[in-house]
């Protein structure tokens, strides 16, 4: 739609060696690129190498470390932001951040004529700091500023704390001050009150955004989703064959089992935040069903979360390239890379305190995949979408999800979930529904609050066990009432939304112009 007139603006992390991500062209604003040159600015121009292969301007931000106390400065005397308190990936984004705000600046001013529109949308807190550069310096680009989960609201669900039971006695600078999270707090505070547009992605958030931001969003932008890589036809049945081959043999090599293709394969997957993500509810989930007598079928799950890997398993390489199996199981068989903190990662932790060792008589299997699944990690060797192919169902069981793209991308796969009622997704399928979202539907969404964690773990057990118990019919009806239900959330139908912001960011640039 918008063609070469929507360009992307994104960290040179590869600087000299070659990015899979990213194709130079030289030839793109040539005569811009060599005054960007001229005024210090070091920039990559090419193309991101996705469908429709968008315009990507890659910036290398290493000179303005140096000068970051006088960027600070500035920041505090013109917007009060607060970056004293600042620590980890603080400097790296806000050096980002700046440098490509620069980048705007020169581009527009070169490349744009005055009577031109121009909008300026940056994501998260990482972006704060040049969308208030660009408010300041260059007012006539209207800015739009999505968070998609509050650094502060992240915090409280991550550091354990009650966030919805007491949600609204939290003050978000008070909370900040207590969980040492003052200075992104601040950027993401100042940002959304100074920018023509503030936005979040689902309702839930929006709440987050008012209580603890001091700032209602102006609109609210779902995730949308595009399913032209979803394979089609011969090619879905012969890539979900060969993920599961590839899974199960995976199980059937660490534990010494000989599990054929009547086992239900059951995933969750995500960031690694034990708690935010629901891993820890997902794991007693199916340490209840792994005692449910009930079950007749072998279930393995697994958790397919990057953890600090590292290396792959040698033992259980040798295993799979010789396609070994004498019926005796690895040492640690509930893992397949080794990690550099064995003894403190927290699930192999709740592993052990459940007593979870993948012994003979588990007709429930559980196994943790702690890399990023990119089609080369030594063990799996295929990438994300390939695993989620042979999959029978998924569990995203949040805690803290402003959206939620996993349960998203599941069903787009013909893959049936479960989620809960704190993600944006799940509360979406339900209104999409107009009731809770039922196995049948593709997507079950589990009530969840503070305090009943039991009742989750009851429910997404209960859910699995039920599902197992599907006839033939009844897994193809929703499986294809899973994949019916994801192309509603297409980009097609949430464009709008966009639409919606760049409009009210527009109309607030041009008043500001008119008052000029």
């Amino acid at each position: 739609m918008l063609g070469d007139n929507l360009i992307f603006i994104g960290p040179d992390c590869w600087k000299s060696e070659p990015c899979p991500y990213f194709k130079e062209d030289k030839t793109l604003f040539e005569a811009w690129h060599a005054k960007a040159a001229s005024e210090g600015l070091s920039v990559r121009i090419g193309r991101w190498t996705i469908p429709g292969e968008p315009v990507a301007i890659l910036v290398n931000f290493d000179s303005y470390y140096k000068k970051k106390d006088e960027i600070y400065g500035q920041l505090w005397e013109d917007f009060k932001v607060d970056s004293l308190h600042a620590y980890g990936d603080y400097d790296e984004a806000s050096m980002f951040s700046y440098a490509a705000a620069l980048v705007v600046q020169s581009f527009y001013y070169y490349n744009i004529s005055p009577e031109k529109k121009v909008v300026y949308h940056g994501n998260e807190w990482m972006t704060g700091l040049g969308l208030l550069y660009i408010h300041k310096y260059v007012p006539e680009i209207a800015t739009i500023f999505t968070t998609h989960a509050t650094s502060i609201g992240r915090s409280i669900a991550g550091n354990n704390k009650p966030l919805y039971d007491y949600f609204e006695g939290y003050n978000g600078n008070q909370m900040a001050d207590e969980l040492n999270m003052q200075s992104k707090h601040s950027i993401e505070h100042q940002t959304a009150k100074y920018v023509d547009c503030f936005t979040t992605v689902s309702e839930i958030t929006a709440r987050e955004c008012k209580q603890l931001l001091d700032k209602p969003v102006d609109v609210v932008l779902p995730n949308g989703f595009e399913n032209d890589f979803v394979p089609k036809g011969a090619a879905f049945t012969r890539k979900r064959k060969a993920a599961r081959e590839k899974l199960l043999a995976i199980a059937n090599e660490l534990t010494g089992e000989h599990l054929d293709d009547n086992t239900m394969i059951v995933s969750t997957s995500g960031r690694y935040e034990f708690r935010n993500k629901g891993l820890d509810v997902f794991i007693d989930a199916m340490n209840i069903l792994r005692h449910d007598n009930r079950v007749k079928r072998n279930v393995v799950a697994f958790i397919d979360v990057p953890a600090w890997v590292r290396e792959p398993r040698k033992d259980l390489q040798n295993r799979l390239e010789q396609v070994f199996n004498d019926g005796t199981p690895l040492d640690t068989p509930v893992i397949t890379h080794w990690l550099n903190n064995m003894d403190q990662d927290s699930t192999l932790n709740k592993f052990r305190a459940l007593g979870i060792n993948n012994s003979a008589n588990d007709h429930v299997k559980i196994i943790f995949i702690p890399c990023y699944l990119t089609g080369n990690d030594g063990i799996v060797n295929l990438s994300y979408y390939d695993v989620l192919l042979g999959n029978d169902l998924c569990v995203f069981p949040s805690y803290y999800e402003p959206w939620g793209y996993t349960p998203l991308e599941s069903i787009a796969f013909k893959v049936p979930c479960v989620t809960t009622d704190l993600a944006g997704f799940g509360l979406w399928v339900n209104s999409e529904l107009g009731r809770y979202g039922e196995l049948a539907d593709g997507v079950k969404v589990v009530h969840r609050t503070d305090s009943n964690y039991a009742d989750v773990a009851n429910a997404i057990e209960e859910t699995v066990y039920e599902y197992s118990e599907f006839s033939a019919a009844n897994v193809k009806a929703a499986r294809t009432n899973a994949e019916k239900l994801s192309r509603k959330a297409l980009w097609r139908h949430f464009i709008k939304y966009y639409e919606q912001a760049y409009d009210f960011a527009l109309h607030k640039a041009a008043e500001r112009k008119n008052k000029e």
